[in-house]
């Protein structure tokens, strides 16, 4: 009967014994996931020390673009003084051809003139005479035929029309239009001598040095028009500098921030002597009619590489701690963080980089302010 309890008490050891070894494993486990947990934290965290992460609204107000790299033809850049001329296949020097003196002028410098406009009016002493004989040898052919064969002999006829020929192509010849020489059976005996020049092309008005009254020889340069639709741009290069530009070669024309396309079409053979430099005409489109003759411009003519590159704009680019280039890349949406890369030649506002994958997104603007809140740790990874 004594030995039943002694049992009872020695099972009810061993159970007490179990739970409190169970317990303890128990408490052993939870330390060990306990670490684990850390070790992982910790090791997230260094995984957000490399970079950062914006909400799409950080990343709106601090205006941070993001855009893929792939390979692509680049152009480098080569640069050069320009400046801007009249386009000289376009342009029509307005001119009496006959010694003259100018009375009345009929535009303004700077002005936009349609064909057949009126330009100038002038008084010439050959001009008067001219205008008379036509005005008799015309008179005298309008007789002579309506005589007709049968009562003026043909010599006369056509000495007649001879006369009424010569007298009229010498009237053209000092620059009167067909409508003038028609005006002149009606043309007041006092306004004999009188002339216009009209515009022969549209145009603007570039020059116009003269005053009333002035005498000018025939050929002097009374005005001069030129379409500004396309203007050329003479760029003056170094001889030093071994360039191929063949024709059509791209260039950019930059004026006061803003860019213009225009294109290589000749290149001077010589050095000119006053400044030493080779001459190169470029032609450039002037749609919004912001250039204009004699401004000086900046040329950057361009050579495109012979092979696709990786490229990326130079605010692109930022120097790590240890000064090695580095680049923000997107692993995933708003998370960035920086990769180291080797630069490659400048190429205008782009530089070459050696070291992504093609389609790699990067931070194309706002790379600066990244790694400013980086160093600073301005933004909670975590977005708290």
């Amino acid at each position: 009967m004594s030995g039943e309890p002694k049992a009872k008490q020695v099972s009810t050891n061993t159970n007490t014994t179990s739970t409190e070894a169970t317990h303890e494993s128990h408490k052993h486990s939870e330390k060990g996931s306990s670490h684990a947990t850390k070790a992982l934290d910790s090791e997230k965290e260094d995984e957000h020390e490399e970079g950062i992460t914006f909400s799409p609204k950080q990343m709106s107000l601090a205006n941070i673009k993001v855009e893929s790299v792939i390979p692509e033809y680049q152009f480098s850049t080569v640069y050069a003084p320009g400046e801007i001329k009249a386009n000289g296949y376009k342009s029509y020097v307005v001119s009496p051809r006959t010694e003259s003196v100018i009375i009345s002028r009929h535009t303004a410098l700077g002005e936009h003139v349609e064909i057949d406009q009126k330009l100038v009016t002038l008084f010439s002493e050959a001009m008067a005479q001219a205008q008379a004989d036509y005005l008799i040898a015309s008179t005298e052919w309008q007789r002579v035929k309506k005589l007709g064969n049968k009562t003026v002999s043909e010599s006369r006829l056509l000495q007649a029309e001879t006369t009424y020929n010569a007298s009229y192509g010498k009237l053209i010849a000092l620059g009167l239009t067909e409508k003038a020489i028609n005006d002149i059976s009606n043309k007041d005996i006092k306004a004999f001598g009188q002339y216009t020049l009209t515009a022969q092309r549209e145009g603007v008005v570039l020059q116009d040095d003269f005053i009333q009254g002035q005498r000018v020889d025939a050929g002097d340069t009374v005005m001069l028009l030129a379409d500004e639709k396309q203007l050329w741009v003479e760029a003056k290069v170094s001889p030093n500098k071994k360039l191929s530009l063949s024709i059509n070669t791209p260039a950019t024309i930059k004026l006061e921030g803003q860019s213009y396309k225009a294109k290589v079409i000749q290149e001077a053979h010589t050095i000119d002597p006053q400044t030493r430099t080779r001459i190169i005409r470029l032609a450039v489109e002037n749609t919004e009619d912001k250039l204009h003759s004699g401004m000086f411009v900046k040329v950057y003519f361009q050579f495109a590489t012979k092979q696709k590159v990786m490229a990326v704009p130079e605010d692109s680019l930022v120097r790590s701690a240890d000064g090695d280039w580095t680049v923000f890349v997107e692993d995933h949406p708003g998370e960035f963080k920086a990769v180291e890369v080797e630069l490659g030649r400048a190429l205008g506002n782009l530089r070459e980089i050696i070291g992504l994958d093609s389609g790699t997104r990067i931070v194309t603007k706002g790379a600066f302010f990244i790694a400013s809140e980086i160093a600073k740790g301005g933004f909670d990874p975590h977005n708290h």
